[in-house]
Order: C-alpha cells, then sequence, then structure tokens
C-alpha cells in the first residue's frame, strides 16, 4: 500500500485515537467540540434576539397606529362644531351678548 492510501486508511480506522499519541489528539478534538458548542449556542441566542426583535417592532407599530388613532379621535371631539353640537342637546345655546374683560387695579 502506498503511503497516502495508508493514511487514509489509518484515519478511516481511528488509529490517530488509540496510538501512543492520542492524547494530543484528543486535547485538540475536545477543545473543538467546545468551541462548535459556543457557536451552537451563540447562534440560537441570537435568533432568539431577532425574534424578540421583529415582535418588539410589531408591537411598536400597533401602539403607535393606536396612539394616532386616540389623537385624531381627540382632535375631533375637541372641534367648536362637535362640542356646539353636544351642547345643544343638553339646552345650552352660545351667547348673544360677548363677555366683557375685568381689569383689577392693585393701589399700593
Amino acid at each position: 500500500m502506498t503511503k497516502v492510501k495508508r493514511g487514509i486508511y489509518d484515519f478511516l480506522r481511528g488509529s490517530f485515537l488509540t496510538d501512543e499519541s492520542a492524547f494530543k489528539n484528543w486535547r485538540i478534538i475536545i477543545f473543538v467540540v467546545v468551541l462548535l458548542l459556543i457557536m451552537i449556542s451563540s447562534a440560537h441566542s441570537a435568533d432568539k434576539k431577532v425574534i424578540e426583535i421583529s415582535e418588539l417592532n410589531k408591537k411598536k407599530r400597533e401602539l403607535r397606529a393606536e396612539y394616532v388613532d386616540t389623537g385624531t379621535i381627540l382632535m375631533r371631539m375637541k372641534m367648536e362644531s362637535n362640542i356646539r353640537e353636544k351642547a345643544k342637546s343638553r339646552g345650552l345655546k352660545p351667547s348673544e351678548n360677548p363677555p366683557k374683560k375685568i381689569k383689577v387695579t392693585y393701589k399700593d
């Protein structure tokens, strides 16, 4: 067998894990596995945060729309014509005489 074929055969058989220098190989393999686990957990954490951000943005848009609708309703309620109609239904009518100013002067 050639050297390359022998190396591939040994790798596939797993002899790099069972020979005398296996301790160094195991340390590297465990280190790589730990790094992979950290990478996977950080990816899941990032995905969870992206989902949470999109939910919060959706809620923000809904609250903004509700705020605009409430502001529109309030502006309509404050209109003079609307107030006159409500006052008329209660039996109130606008004054025919304009109000007079009262001036207060203080003497020292």
